[in-house]
């Protein structure tokens, strides 16, 4: 059981780093006009990330101003999640999977 919390844990972070990471991207061809909004599996696909990644985002937006009209919040929420991986694995996860077997 308590593998596979701590699969689930590590699953949602990956998960969320690639969509914060398609989000990105999805926002920089469209800012470059490669690709846009009429498309309707594009606008879908550009709403579900936004959909997705808005919770984690916004409160990073709100204190990080852009930086020469470039948004860095994406690079510093991907930065605390992967040091929030690295501190569940390293201290947390052994004790659950003891405790929980």
């Amino acid at each position: 059981m308590g593998v596979a919390i701590v699969w689930l844990i590590n699953a949602i972070i990956s998960l969320m780093t690639w969509f914060i990471i398609g989000s990105a991207i999805l926002s920089w061809l469209f800012a470059f006009d490669v690709i846009n909004h009429r498309n309707r599996f594009v606008n879908q696909l550009a709403n579900f990330l936004d959909a997705v990644t808005r919770p984690l985002m916004e409160p990073f937006r709100r204190i990080i101003p852009p930086l020469g009209g470039i948004d860095i919040s994406p690079i510093v929420v991907l930065l605390l999640l992967n040091f929030a991986r690295i501190l569940f694995n390293n201290s947390a996860a052994g004790p659950l999977i003891q405790i929980l077997g």
